[in-house]
């Protein structure tokens, strides 16, 4: 995914269509230029340590962020509700993007867009627990 957001760096923008979005809507401030809808451009970056959650969640904080993950588990592949804490693999073959964190009955957790389109989990979001302690996952 760094390459994706070298690319868009050197070029000076793209265009922003959903799936391109889905890339570079990570850690980096987007700026939009005079046509709103066409183009993005990357204004910068930060990189979050590994295994920091609280890194993780303070630059959630400011904006969303871009996530690897090891989606092969097939309780990822068919989440369809409630705060995920199955299985989180190491093999990480997925982006998405971290857009949010909460709290609900006395669990933390991230809220990650996903793009398999709406009838996947959430209307294309999961909420994945936090303070797992798990070293895999969003963690990693």
């Amino acid at each position: 995914m760094k390459g994706a957001v070298r690319y868009v760096k050197n070029q000076g923008s793209c265009a922003m269509a959903e799936t391109v979005v889905s890339w570079i809507m990570l850690l980096s401030k987007l700026s939009r230029t005079e046509d709103e809808s066409e183009m993005v451009t990357i204004s910068g970056h930060q990189d979050v340590r590994i295994n920091d959650e609280k890194c993780l969640l303070k630059a959630l904080a400011h904006q969303p962020l871009r996530v690897a993950i090891d989606a092969s588990a097939r309780e990822f592949q068919f989440y369809s509700g409630d705060i995920f804490d199955g299985r989180c693999g190491v093999d990480l073959d997925h982006g998405v993007a971290a857009v949010g964190y909460g709290s609900s009955k006395g669990s933390d957790y991230i809220i990650v867009k996903n793009y398999w389109g709406p009838r996947w989990g959430e209307k294309i979001y999961i909420r994945v627990k936090r303070n797992s302690g798990k070293p895999e996952g969003l963690n990693q």
